[in-house]
């Protein structure tokens, strides 16, 4: 033990003195114009690529390279210290969102800048600062040390964009990919001293509702009272679809669900995100939600029903006086563990087969769906990654389970067979997706500094078998 410890304050002290160097690479990533969507930036996207290749080599890294895929490329290397040491699969992604609107940003959204602790950039937070983290803490344990265990890591360049290419990589990449478990750490803390480990992620089915009356848009004061109007019928249907104690009316839509158990309970409620915490976050004068659970419980781990867009009739500005022709709504249904999607859309077919008037007609469009995720307590590394935050922070980590999905979770699950840790060391405010994204850097550097403890130890005796 006195060994690991002296090698793990050997890398942290090489982190801290060379901590302006590893900036300054960093701020060089941020400049690269990255945006996955966007065709004016496919260059840029094949520079941060060879970027993260070139320092993957300068590490010492093997097996570096920069896989072809339909779109953007992925980029792996490794570092294999031995057949007896567990193996864990680095997940992250150097494609960041699009930066409009651009006259909102206070500094140029690819020109860093630093302000009170804040480095405002786009990508910041989201996720290259995540990407710089790990990088910064194996060159710091590589340049004093050895690491504890095996490292593989994997940088896609589409998931701000789906990740449309990733699960064909992992299917055809199994063996190359192998591993005991993966950290993933494009989520983040709840506070500066709050570190995170999020355990827990919903699943989503999306839907788009079309309501169809006349064949054409009609005079509503000629035919107004005669033919029924769809903007009408669909705003029924989907006010029909939460009852006054805000559970979701769709048949069957509860039978899966799991509940939450006393002690997840009694975990989530050491969060601390009460009703006040969200009425600042987002403005608003009140909450809602299900009847009989806390503003926590009902923002990650109970399924929701959402209108996402709506669209119908005559939407520019002044007056126009019609019936629509049809009107749409997006929908969205977060799901927990043990809901099925196609269930749920059997589940929305069935609500409307009942509740929609004979006066229209409509069509309900399966978009997508992903089941909810989560992590097993026997998860290898997860006892020993609590450690090393507890050890940089002094608290015990929060456990907590997101309302949002990271797809690539389950896509590593189902297809490689293995569990994630899924941290990250961005803030609620940092902007990400927004003008302005920040990355807080006192508590990046911690994060590294968490890493360090990490990657750093001895997993010879946790070793599991794939």
């Amino acid at each position: 033990m006195a060994k690991e410890h002296q090698k793990i304050t050997e890398a942290i002290n090489y982190y801290r003195e060379n901590y302006q160097n590893l900036h300054q690479e960093f701020l060089s990533l941020l400049r690269i114009p990255s945006v996955s969507t966007s065709e004016e930036h496919q260059d840029d996207i094949q520079k941060a690529a060879d970027f993260l290749v070139e320092k993957l080599n300068d590490l010492g890294f093997s097996k570096v390279s920069k896989h072809t895929t339909p779109k953007h490329p992925i980029v792996y290397g490794e570092y294999i210290v031995g057949s007896e040491n567990p193996t864990v699969l680095i997940y992250g992604h150097y494609d960041v969102q699009p930066p409009d609107p651009l006259n909102e940003w206070h500094t140029p959204p690819f020109e860093p800048e630093e302000r009170e602790d804040y480095l405002f950039a786009r990508g910041a937070s989201d996720m290259k600062g995540q990407i710089w983290a790990t990088i910064s803490a194996l060159e710091a344990i590589l340049k004093t040390g050895d690491l504890g265990l095996n490292i593989k890591l994997l940088f896609e360049g589409e998931e701000e964009i789906g990740s449309p290419s990733l699960d064909a990589f992992l299917e055809a990449n199994k063996t190359l990919l192998k591993s005991d478990f993966v950290l993933n750490p494009d989520a983040g803390m709840i506070a500066p001293d709050k570190p995170t480990i999020i355990y827990g992620l919903r699943g989503m089915a999306y839907f788009e509702l079309r309501v169809y009356g006349p064949k054409a848009d009609l005079h509503s004061g000629i035919f107004g009272g005669v033919v029924a109007n769809p903007a009408n019928v669909l705003s029924q249907l989907i006010a029909g679809m939460h009852d006054k104690s805000g559970r979701v009316k769709l048949p069957g839509f509860y039978d899966q669900v799991r509940e939450l158990s006393d002690d997840e309970k009694t975990e989530l409620s050491r969060i601390g995100l009460d009703d006040d915490f969200y009425k600042e976050m987002t403005g608003v004068p009140a909450l809602t939600g299900e009847t009989g659970y806390t503003p926590v419980e009902r923002a990650g781990a109970r399924p929701t029903l959402d209108v996402n867009g709506l669209y119908a009739g005559y939407i520019e500005k002044g007056a126009k006086t019609i019936i629509p022709a049809y009107a749409l709504a997006k929908i969205s249904t977060r799901l927990v563990p043990d809901q099925v999607p196609i269930s749920v859309h059997e589940s929305m077919n069935a609500f409307l087969e009942k509740n929609a008037p004979d006066t229209v007609t409509w069509e309900l469009e399966y978009m997508s769906g992903a089941p909810a995720y989560i992590t097993g307590s026997d998860t290898p590394g997860l006892e020993l990654f609590v450690d090393a935050l507890k050890e940089t922070w002094h608290v015990e980590p929060l456990m907590k389970r997101e309302g949002g999905s990271i797809p690539v979770a389950t896509s590593m699950k189902e297809i490689l067979g293995v569990d994630s840790i899924i941290t990250g060391f961005g803030l609620p405010g940092d902007q990400i997706h927004s003008p302005n994204e920040r990355l807080h850097l006192p508590t990046h550097r911690k994060g590294v500094e968490a890493l360090i403890r990490f990657f750093a130890q001895n997993y010879r005796s946790t070793r599991t078998t794939h």
